[in-house]
């Protein structure tokens, strides 16, 4: 048990690590990340639809064609990117009839352009704060959510799909997520409306999370894979950002450049 938690400690610090030391530099770096961990995620959603090997790797060989037109040196988050991930949906839903499995290439690609489009807004400073800021409250979500259900219990918010998620945990993730967002307004200069909005984005990082448990347990596993020691798969510890940072980047269309 000790070993496992010393395991799973380390990986999660380096896991950390390697975000932050991407989240600061942005660009090239930033996009390689979230490119690399987006490929790795198109294959474990595949394992968990359950289709042939030749059809994963097909699915990851087209998913890697809009990513990487979202490189910096390239397109970036344009329409053509969109365009792109049309195109590789529909060859995916052509070639394998498997319409799930085309559906993991949104579930991919959306979440990246949403990041890549926050992080490069002008001038970098801003980019990162609002980056930083779609990201964190995620990361907040979860440490309140996990605090708050320990210690106050009660009834379970989705027992069916995740038995240990409780509705005071989801109080406790959007409280933390609130925190943050006002500690960013007040210190660093998030925009009030997206302060005031982080709460929303909390109960989104949850409805992701759930989604993911329940891919899960209808395919009989316990995690999206095995590449974390201690932590499972990619999907796992980014679901909650895959439903977030949508959002995050709507709102801020919308609200933050006011």
């Amino acid at each position: 048990m000790a070993s496992e938690l010393r395991i799973r400690t380390i990986v999660g610090v380096a896991l950390i690590a390697v975000a932050l030391g991407a989240l600061l530099s942005g660009g090239l770096l930033f996009w390689v990340l979230l490119s690399v961990a987006g490929v790795l995620m198109q294959g474990e959603w595949a394992d968990l639809n359950r289709v042939s090997a030749a059809q994963k790797k097909l699915s990851m060989y087209a998913v890697s064609v809009p990513l990487a037109i979202l490189c910096p040196w390239a397109a970036g988050v344009s329409w053509f990117a969109l365009g792109l991930l049309a195109g590789a949906f529909a060859f995916v839903l052509v070639a394998t009839r498997a319409w799930k499995l085309a559906l993991g290439l949104p579930y991919v690609v959306v979440p990246v352009m949403a990041l890549l489009l926050l992080r490069g807004q002008a001038p970098n400073s801003y980019g990162l704060l609002l980056a930083f800021w779609a990201l964190g409250l995620v990361w907040s979500t979860d440490i309140g959510a996990y605090f708050a259900g320990r210690s106050i219990g009660g009834p379970k918010l989705a027992p069916r799909v995740s038995p240990s998620k409780t509705w005071s945990g989801l109080g406790g993730g959007v409280l933390a997520a609130l925190i943050l967002g006002f500690l960013l307004h007040r210190f660093a200069g998030l925009p009030i409306q997206l302060a005031a909005a982080s709460g929303l984005l909390a109960v989104a990082a949850q409805l992701g999370d759930l989604f993911e448990s329940a891919m899960k347990r209808r395919a009989g596993v316990k995690d999206s894979g095995t590449l974390l020691p201690g932590h499972g798969g990619v999907m796992d510890r980014l679901d909650g950002v895959v439903a977030a940072a949508p959002l995050a980047a709507l709102l801020y269309l919308l609200l933050g450049q006011g």
